[in-house]
């Protein structure tokens, strides 16, 4: 079977299909997380899962994707909403929460010496995934592409002019509260998968890339899209043949095509 004769796994199978569904996920957010220079955000979201765990280990809940999935949210809201009215910059507010979630989490987990137990959320393990989980992947992949289709517009106005927006009677904080949680939802969705470790690389790298090479927002989403999927794919492959972890693999991979997206930008005056 050559250089496909890992398609005859089922569970290579799976991860191949999760591939295609968790990075288009990431091209698309990644763009506007970029845009509105919230890299930082998305890399507090993901440290914010292990408090999330530590909050449902601590209340008894068994179901840790739960407990994360629902810290997640009340974490990006609340984060929200103490940027708009803290004196603080952004990035200041954000690395306070980080800190403190982050701490939180470890405190609580490794309580007893039991942190082993979740040490692989840090780096995730995507060839696990199962067909029931596959599912959930759907749901969100179709659920983002709705809200692109009918609020993007929308909030690129917000990202580009705020006053402008609110004239158009556009809600801006509406539309990032709304963003806010469909990105705690992908973080939390990916996470289990891709780690937490480089979740956001994951995130940024591709449309960090694309900008580089851009002329345009259409051709800033299609190479977004394009390296986050080419990168997944390629780094899945390469990962089974070399064994070693599929989501460091793939974000080195990203970061070459960065660079390479960079150097030719720079050529060609992109």
């Amino acid at each position: 079977m050559g250089i496909f004769s890992w398609l005859q796994y089922d569970f290579m199978k799976n991860a191949f299909l999760a591939i295609l569904l968790i990075t288009p996920l990431f091209g698309m957010m990644g763009t506007m997380i970029v845009n509105r220079k919230m890299a930082f955000f998305s890399d507090a979201l993901g440290h914010s899962a292990l408090t999330g765990i530590a909050v449902g280990v601590a209340f008894g809940v068994n179901n840790t994707s739960l407990s994360m999935v629902i810290f997640a949210v009340v974490f990006a809201l609340l984060l929200n909403f103490i940027s708009s009215k803290a004196p603080s910059s952004t990035d200041t507010v954000i690395s306070v929460f980080s800190s403190c979630s982050i701490a939180l989490g470890l405190a609580i987990l490794s309580q007893g010496g039991n942190f082993s137990r979740y040490s692989s959320i840090l780096v995730g393990d995507i060839l696990s995934i199962t067909p029931k989980e596959l599912v959930y992947l759907s749901v969100i992949l179709l659920a983002t592409l709705a809200f692109w289709f009918f609020v993007f517009n929308k909030l690129l106005a917000v990202s580009l002019n705020r006053t402008l927006a609110r004239s158009r009677h556009i809600s801006a904080a509406w539309l990032e509260n709304l963003f806010a949680v469909l990105t705690a939802l992908i973080v939390m969705a990916s996470i289990k998968w891709v780690g937490i470790l480089i979740i956001n690389a994951l995130l940024i790298l591709p449309a960090a890339a694309a900008g580089n090479i851009s002329g345009n927002m259409r051709e800033y989403h299609f190479f977004s899209i394009l390296f986050s999927v080419f990168s997944g794919v390629l780094g899945l492959v390469i990962s089974y043949y070399t064994n070693v972890a599929t989501g460091p693999t793939i974000a080195i991979l990203a970061s070459i095509i960065y660079f390479a997206a960079y150097w030719w930008g720079s050529q060609n005056n992109v």
